[in-house]
């Protein structure tokens, strides 16, 4: 256990006690000193179920039975065990304390366990979906290549353009996906943290759409964000491959996709992205595991043209989740797909 969450749970531990006694001497001033036994086995209870372990849980237990024997009991300001009522709570509060700590213990534990397998899981789903995917480009550069060595004198200059160009694209291709397994790799790498700066919203956006239309330089984009200055706290390396592959997402699976809007809103502590399109949206069955790094397999076509979505969002939402933000998919009622990602919205000189 780290420094930083033993600080968090003695912190935690002392204000619920010290809470406690100031409800204690309270209750004591308003005559009401019957339910002080309550109010510090609620307290125990409390720790024991906020905090990681059983020690914190059973070290506020015998502080509490000592706090009521003392300070709440006569005669005050001593200790008494021969009174039934004093070791009766002490046994209470050591009771709840370790019955809290094995039931907390319990659902943490498991709640690790899913999530190992979940992420087991999609570690599965992505082998599965690289393997499919990087055997059509592959396929397709090596065939184009010794075309081009063997039989160069056969092919018109035009052919010759065309094989080119699709070697290119496919080069491009498997250049973006490698990055995104990079990201991934990168990420669930425990020992690795994302290091985050500061980053105005416009310039994060501008050189998105820079890249963006670099590569696809006929595609209509619609951009709505703040006319005010917003300032996000995120890794700028990160979010733009999230937005990059969202906008491309859109511009390869999205079947009669004419028009795509990038638009950002800002409240008052988050910044809410949305990228929307009006191609053919998303199948329904696939909404749900739409981030689990299959989706789009069934679909690929045997040219290769229809390429995996997975991989490219399954990369969006890990590295959203490595943001503390959230990341979501639905149709949209007018037709094609809405992809919506939340950030945590920076406080600085700007917003004044």
């Amino acid at each position: 256990m780290n420094i930083k969450k033993i600080t968090k749970n003695i912190l935690l531990s002392l204000g619920i006690f010290l809470l406690a006694v100031v409800l204690s001497i309270l209750f004591q001033k308003l005559e009401v000193g019957e339910h002080i036994t309550i109010i510090f086995m609620f307290a125990v209870f409390l720790i024991s179920l906020l905090t990681d372990g059983y020690a914190y849980g059973i070290i506020s237990a015998i502080g509490g039975m000592l706090a009521v024997n003392y300070a709440f009991t006569y005669p005050y300001f001593a200790l008494d065990f021969n009174i039934p009522v004093n070791l009766i709570s002490a046994i209470i509060m050591t009771a709840v304390s370790i019955l809290t700590g094995m039931l907390t213990t319990k659902i943490k534990n498991y709640e690790a366990e899913k999530a190992k397998s979940e992420r087991e899981r999609m570690r599965a789903n992505l082998l599965r979906a690289v393997s499919h995917d990087l055997r059509t480009p592959l396929t397709a550069i090596y065939s184009a290549s010794s075309i081009l060595r063997n039989k160069k004198k056969m092919l018109t200059e035009e052919q010759q353009d065309v094989m080119l160009k699709n070697i290119e694209e496919d080069s491009e291709w498997l250049v973006r996906m490698v990055e995104n397994l990079l990201s991934i790799t990168r990420i669930n790498n425990e020992k690795i943290k994302i290091e985050k700066t500061s980053v105005i919203l416009d310039e994060l956006i501008d050189s998105v759409m820079t890249k963006f239309l670099n590569r696809h330089p006929e595609q209509k984009v619609t951009i709505d964000i703040p006319n005010e200055i917003v300032v996000v706290s995120v890794d700028p390396i990160l979010i733009e491959q999230v937005l990059m592959n969202l906008l491309e997402n859109a511009v390869f699976h999205a079947e009669n996709m004419t028009h795509i809007i990038l638009r950002v809103f800002a409240s008052e502590r988050k910044v809410i992205f949305e990228i929307a399109d009006d191609g053919c949206g998303i199948r329904e069955d696939m909404l749900k595991d739409i981030f689990g790094g299959t989706y789009g397999t069934q679909n690929n076509s045997a040219d290769g043209k229809k390429r995996n979505a997975g991989i490219g969002l399954s990369v969006c939402a890990t590295i959203i989740k490595a943001h503390d933000g959230e990341i979501s998919a639905e149709n949209r009622k007018d037709g094609g797909a809405l992809f919506r990602f939340t950030l945590g919205k920076e406080d600085s000189a700007y917003d004044e």
